[in-house]
């Protein structure tokens, strides 16, 4: 039984690869040198699409068809596809995930159909397309985020649409700053005529863009229409008196900020454009100069948009904004950026802000107590050496005395080892003693077996 089905699997495999769908032709092409299988369905009676085709096909053409939706994952096994017309048909739906696995898909053809929104984030299955094509539809709006799935297309055909407005996003992908794209720039088609545009500074930028010399932008058809209102008559973009969009400048008040802990902070920056810009704080990056095991867990969560701050707008054309930060932390240390955004075009400046201080005390070094010098007991003085008596001590010795580190109680301890300038104190004061208070010194039998310390009372003539 085992061995039946997996004959039947090859044999679908092969049928796969081979067989041509009902109501479809297949045909061989050569790119090149190499030889390509072509296959195009254009049956009216055609609802859906097939799931037999080859698995080897290069170019998949289904033209003029009754099918209304792609499903998830249509294509599939499909893996070497590379062009793929879905042209003049009803689909009203496309599944964001109807293009799985067509990572060699370098055309996407949509023209003529019902699509009245389009699943942009789809196109992160297809990193090679270059040329995608929603002439004719019913799309009313292109939202921001497609910006980020389009930087590889060159060819793009918004044409015969209902867009009104386009997103700065667009704007910045089409005509970046110069000197802040990584990749040189890439020339690209656009066709953004037969759609009811407004009359604003917006449409007026593309115009006047894609026409100056060196564009990156080349329009299909310059002869844009705008409104000033749904519903008004259109004029050209050409001949409308319309006002000129200005890119936001962003100038903060300092670039970089140290400020100790614990303290208060003010961050501003100062915006101009037109229209108007807004403004907006995000925190990109925290600070790595110390206190990194602190501010680890705070960390995973940038970049991040902040709330707590204040804009204003003194005049049209100029807005200012502050964030204020109070009782640094080094939480807060890290690099701030202030960003401007109009239907021109977005940006941003940066502000570094380092928080210093000490932050833990138990880390310093910490520093050795002297041990203090015990003095030798009367205990273990030396045969011939009588300890002065205190009394009869002059003014100096007593100085000598204090300065002196305080004798040890312990019993315990053995005497200490006589350093010279100790035993020049010691024949000093015996000195002075004798000589105010003589005494007669008992001498005292030297221990048998120790007489290599000379008795300190002897005195060389």
């Amino acid at each position: 039984m085992y061995l039946l089905v997996l004959v039947h699997i090859l044999q679908s495999s092969l049928l796969a690869v081979h067989s041509c769908p009902a109501a479809c032709a297949c045909s061989y092409g050569y790119s090149g040198t190499a030889e390509t299988r072509l296959v195009q369905c254009s049956d009216p009676g055609i609802s859906a699409v097939p799931i037999n085709v080859p698995s080897d096909t290069v170019k998949l053409r289904l033209e003029k068809t009754l099918i209304s939706r792609v499903p998830r994952a249509a294509f599939y096994n499909l893996s070497e596809l590379r062009f793929l017309w879905l042209t003049y048909n009803s689909v009203t739906s496309i599944h964001p995930s109807s293009f799985v696995n067509l990572k060699a898909l370098r055309e996407l053809r949509l023209d003529g159909n019902l699509l009245t929104s389009f699943p942009w984030e789809g196109l992160r299955d297809t990193p090679r397309l270059q040329t995608l094509g929603l002439h004719n539809n019913r799309l009313s709006s292109l939202p921001a985020h497609a910006a980020l799935f389009l930087p590889n297309i060159t060819y793009l055909d918004l044409s015969s649409n209902r867009l009104t407005i386009l997103p700065a996003e667009m704007l910045d992908l089409w005509f970046p700053v110069p000197g802040q794209q990584e990749r040189p720039e890439k020339r690209r088609v656009l066709g953004l005529h037969d759609n009811p545009w407004l009359c604003d500074c917006q449409i007026s930028m593309v115009m006047s863009l894609s026409t100056s010399l060196g564009s990156p932008v080349v329009l299909m058809d310059q002869l844009l229409v705008c409104r000033r209102s749904l519903g008004q008559s259109g004029v050209l973009v050409t001949q409308a008196e319309l006002s000129r969009c200005m890119r936001p400048s962003v100038q903060p008040a300092a670039t970089r900020v140290i400020s100790p802990l614990g303290s208060n902070v003010i961050l501003r920056c100062d915006a101009t454009g037109y229209p108007t810009p807004t403004l907006t704080w995000i925190k990109t990056s925290a600070h790595t100069d110390c206190c990194q095991q602190d501010i680890l867990e705070d960390s995973y969560q940038l970049p991040r948009n902040l709330e707590s701050f204040m804009q204003e707008s003194p005049r049209v054309g100029v807005r200012w904004s502050i964030i204020s930060l109070n009782g640094l932390s080094y939480e807060d240390a890290g690099e701030y950026r202030c960003q401007a955004r109009n239907m021109a075009g977005i940006s941003e400046a940066p502000i570094k802000l380092k928080v210093v201080g000490i932050s833990r005390i138990s880390n310093l070094p910490r520093k050795k107590p002297k041990k203090p010098r015990p003095k030798s007991s009367t205990k273990n003085t030396k045969p011939n050496q009588t300890p002065a008596p205190t009394n009869s001590s002059s003014g100096k010795d007593k100085q000598i005395l204090q300065n002196s580190p305080a004798p040890s109680i312990n019993k315990t301890q053995t005497a200490p080892k006589v350093f010279p300038k100790d035993r020049y104190i010691k024949r000093r004061k015996m000195n002075l003693t004798n000589a105010k208070a003589p005494t007669s010194i008992k001498s005292t039998p030297e221990p048998p077996g120790n007489s290599t310390t000379a008795p300190l009372s002897e005195k060389r003539v």
